[in-house]
């Protein structure tokens, strides 16, 4: 019966987790990840604080709902942005989609 209750545990954890997401509750940590990896990475170009006068896409007015969206542009690239597949690891993105949700 321990066999059972463990992946039903898990798969509980990585529902609250994915909702707690999905609400916009990043842990605070995850936030100043994504927080690094925008400033060294993408601040050249969407400007700091996620917008520039004369910067890319303005990220402040990025739908909230859209988190695959993110992703995929992430890792895919979009118009003028290069692919960031292979570049920036899963977490990084995820801390990056973290810090965008949050608008800080």
């Amino acid at each position: 019966m321990s066999r059972l209750t463990l992946p039903a545990a898990g798969a509980a954890i990585a529902i609250v987790a994915t909702a707690a997401a999905q609400d916009g509750k990043f842990p605070p940590e995850q936030v100043r990840q994504g927080a690094a990896v925008y400033a060294q990475h993408c601040s050249p170009c969407h400007g700091p604080r996620l917008y520039g006068e004369e910067s890319a896409f303005d990220l402040r007015t990025f739908p909230r709902g859209e988190r695959a969206r993110f992703v995929n542009s992430v890792t895919r690239g979009k118009n003028a942005m290069p692919p960031w597949d292979g570049l920036l690891k899963a977490e990084e993105i995820d801390a990056l989609w973290a810090y965008v949700s949050v608008g800080e």
